[in-house]
């Protein structure tokens, strides 16, 4: 038996009946005062920030307790809209303490988003950095159920701010003095993208961070003496995944850096260089640019000892070139923002360039057909999860969205929507996604959200929405429109362009449709009840691509 199916074979779930991963883990890592948990650099990977676990224990604690005064109490829906700044992390860590439900945001998020999650989530709160509070502002008089305003860096009359009340808050909080949570409680919310509909609320349970014992184990191969540095924005799942839960459950420090404005490749190598990032995660997007824009020679890399990628299949080609300039493979893994790793390359078995790697410890993840069925070795199908028992790290539910639970849980199976095929060594291969949603830059956009904001331009009578490859194999996918014009308008540049710049105002800018084609109505393939086929739209494009 080799190392993989030896660490398979012992793993076991050890999922308490009372779980918190605030007092649990975090308070006891910071039982040495001196143990480093996070490093936060500025735009220009300068003037670094130092936090011990110790540090974030007691600031959360005071943190805490200024929500417990407000009236925050467990299980309340709380929206987080904060960049990769140290008060994320408090803030996080203060919600759990008291077992509210916290809702990360992506700092892209429009007015119009903004509204959306609040009212969907029933959020009772807002935890916001000074540079967003306009948006929030701008969309409050359709929050009514929004109570309380805190804003961090700044005074803005109609908010709280944190400063202000870090300053007298008490860091004297117990354990015994809040209501426990149950393993299964809820703990936070994420917004995904869906096909045909505004985004779906992840509900994950205060077990979720135990899920990521496994991401930490198998894939990343997370040390207590790690620094671990994954590029991701606060709003999405890629931070729990990579610099939060997963390394705090094994006691590794992690690194963030407040990137603003377009990806800065040199600032990158000078992150990893400087504070000796010895483990690293980045979207294939960002490890092409870093190949292409940068001599990776003129750094010194020698801390680093492993490097990861997710988010969207890696292309052979940067493997390559990643291995030879720094000697490092670059491993792939594969989740979504409803689990945990599921599938992942790992140093317990050879990489084979282009695979997702093999099911994490854990999880028993399968090919199986519409029906549930195993298929067999080199066919495609569905990539599931058994879900009979649930191991921690998969989703409690699609809040408040049965139809879309009864789509993704069926029978034993949690089916992810994604499609691969396994080779006869148990390596996944994958395929693309069985639904319509686009993958691009290591975000996942829902055509759905694109073509209503289209819908609400003048111009337009009817759009299709889709992914296409970019011809440039940076950003995997790129947003394509097929927009049906009304009558009196004509297609032009400029006309493109206004719609983009539309697209842009009501939703977040990385959907805007890079890729505009002024079509005629019966260009779309419909069904009999009038909806669009992206499918054939896909087909149609292939060809076209094919020459």
């Amino acid at each position: 038996m080799d190392r993989y199916e030896e660490e398979r074979a012992k793993w076991k779930w050890d999922v308490p009946e009372y779980f918190n991963f605030t007092w649990d883990i975090v308070d006891k890592w910071a039982e040495d005062r001196t143990k480093l948990a996070l490093i936060s650099v500025d735009e220009n990977g300068d003037n670094p920030q130092y936090h011990t676990f110790w540090d974030l224990k007691i600031l959360s604690k005071k943190f805490a307790n200024y929500l417990r005064e407000i009236g925050i109490k467990k299980g309340d829906k709380v929206f987080l809209l904060i960049p990769r700044i140290p008060e994320f992390y408090i803030a996080v860590l203060a919600l759990n303490r008291i077992g509210a439900v916290f809702m990360p945001t992506p700092t892209l998020s429009t007015p119009h988003d903004i509204e959306y999650r609040v009212n969907s989530a029933e959020a009772v709160a807002a935890i916001v950095s000074h540079e967003f509070a306009d948006r929030v502002d701008e969309a409050r008089p359709k929050m009514p159920g929004l109570k309380h305003f805190i804003i961090i860096g700044d005074d803005r009359e109609g908010w709280v701010r944190y400063e202000e009340v870090m300053k007298t808050a008490s860091r004297r909080l117990e354990k015994d003095d809040v209501e426990p949570t149950k393993a299964d409680d809820p703990f936070l919310i994420y917004f995904t993208s869906g096909t045909e509909s505004y985004p779906k609320m992840v509900l994950h349970t205060q077990s979720y961070p135990i899920g990521h014992k496994a991401t930490a184990y198998m894939v990343q191969d997370v040390k207590p003496t790690d620094l671990q540095w994954t590029i991701a924005d606060t709003g999405w799942a890629k931070t729990a995944w990579g610099k939060f839960f997963p390394q705090w459950m094994y006691g590794a420090a992690v690194l963030q850096w407040y990137a603003k404005g377009r990806f800065n490749p040199r600032i990158v190598m000078k992150i990893l260089e400087e504070y000796g990032v010895s483990i690293f995660c980045a979207p294939p997007t960002a490890y092409r640019m870093m190949i292409l824009q940068e001599d990776l020679k003129d750094f010194d890399f020698h801390n680093l000892r492993h490097s990861l990628s997710a988010g969207e299949p890696l292309n052979p080609e940067v493997i390559r070139v990643w291995k030879e300039s720094t000697g490092l493979e670059i491993y792939d893994y594969y989740g979504q923002t409803e689990t945990v790793a599921i599938v992942g390359n790992s140093k317990w078995f050879s990489i084979r360039a282009g695979s997702m790697g093999k099911p994490t410890v854990g999880f028993d993840v399968r090919i199986v057909d519409d029906d549930g069925n195993e298929l067999p070795v080199g066919e495609e199908g569905h990539i599931a999860v058994k879900v009979n028992p649930r191991p921690p790290g998969i989703m409690k539910e699609y809040w408040k969205r049965p139809e879309a639970n009864e789509e993704s849980f069926r029978g034993d199976w949690y089916f992810t929507g994604d499609k691969a095929f396994m080779d006869e060594d148990g390596y996944f291969w994958f395929v693309g996604r069985a639904d319509d949603v686009i993958k691009s830059s290591g975000y996942r956009i829902g055509p759905f959200e694109v073509e209503s904001a289209l819908q609400e331009h003048p111009a337009v009578v009817e759009s299709a929405v889709i992914g296409v490859p970019d011809p440039d194999g940076v950003r995997g996918q790129l947003v394509k429109a097929y927009v049906v014009l009304k009558d009196g308008y004509e297609p032009s540049e400029e006309l493109k362009k206004e719609l983009q710049n539309h697209v842009k105002e009501l939703t977040a800018p990385y959907k805007y449709p890079r890729i505009i084609e002024f079509v005629d109505a019966d260009y779309l393939p419909k069904t009999q009840s009038g909806k669009i086929k992206r499918k054939e739209l896909r087909k149609m494009e292939e060809a076209k691509m094919k020459g």
